[in-house]
C-alpha cells in the first residue's frame, strides 16, 4: 500500500443525515447539501492526513453537486450497493465508510474497509 495515497472516506449521506431528527425529511436534497458543505469546510475530524471524501446520495438527494473537497456521487440504484462497489474498486487503498447501517458495515468490512458512525462527521 502506498502511504502517499489519501484515505478514501465514503459517507453514506442518507444514513448520516437521518441520524439527527432535525427536519431533514422535509428537504432531503437540502440536508445532503448542508452535509456536503460541512464536510468541505471541516473535513473528517480525527484524520489529519490527506483524505478524499466521497458523499454518496440517493433518492430525492440525487443530483447534489460536487464542491471542492467533496466529490458527490448519485447512486443510480441502491446507495449501499454503490458504496460497496466504491470500496471494492479501491484496489487496496485505505477506506473509511461513515454509516450506522449494520448490513452495509458488514459488507464493507468484509472488503477490508474501516467503518465509523455518523457522529464522526455530524455533531
Amino acid at each position: 500500500m502506498n502511504d502517499d495515497v489519501p484515505l478514501l472516506v465514503i459517507v453514506d449521506a442518507a444514513n448520516v443525515v437521518g441520524s439527527v431528527p432535525d427536519g431533514w425529511w422535509r428537504d432531503r436534497r437540502g440536508a445532503a447539501e448542508r452535509l456536503r458543505d460541512r464536510l468541505a469546510a471541516d473535513g473528517v475530524p480525527g484524520h489529519a492526513g490527506p483524505v478524499e471524501i466521497v458523499l454518496v446520495v440517493e433518492g430525492a438527494a440525487r443530483g447534489v453537486g460536487t464542491v471542492p473537497g467533496v466529490r458527490v456521487e448519485s447512486a443510480a440504484g441502491s446507495g449501499d450497493d454503490h458504496m460497496v462497489d466504491l470500496v471494492a474498486r479501491s484496489e487496496g487503498r485505505p477506506c473509511l465508510v461513515v454509516t450506522a447501517d449494520r448490513e452495509l458495515r458488514r459488507r464493507v468490512t468484509e472488503l477490508g474497509a474501516d467503518v465509523t458512525g455518523p457522529r464522526t462527521v455530524r455533531p
